[in-house]
């Protein structure tokens, strides 16, 4: 029970990243297409701008999740501590991949 709430955790907080940054540059470039500024090149830029917003979406803010931190790290419960990395990094890769679609699609590096 308590694996499959850990993985599906992990794998939420790694879509949810992923989400964001997808959904957040196609939505982007529409409205950058409608005032006149390049849609790719825009779609790019905000990759790069919404990752560390979808890293900290994805957690579920960073006040909630440096405090959940700070108690297991001071209650002694260093599993949780392992937890909480793990969950950061999962929001980590879910904006990367999601930054390194977006590149392919626009073919910039």
């Amino acid at each position: 029970m308590l694996e499959s709430k850990f993985v599906s955790t992990i794998i939420i907080y790694f879509f949810v990243a992923f989400g964001i940054i997808l959904g957040g540059c196609l939505i982007g470039a529409i409205g950058m297409m409608l005032i006149g500024k390049p849609p790719f090149f825009s779609m790019h830029q905000l990759s790069k701008s919404l990752k560390i917003w979808a890293i900290v979406a994805a957690i579920g803010g960073t006040f909630d999740a440096i405090n959940h931190f700070e108690r297991s790290f001071l209650g002694g419960s260093f599993i949780e501590v392992f937890n909480q990395i793990i969950y950061i990094i999962a929001a980590l890769l879910g904006a990367n991949t999601g930054q390194v679609i977006i590149q392919w699609i626009t073919q910039e590096e």
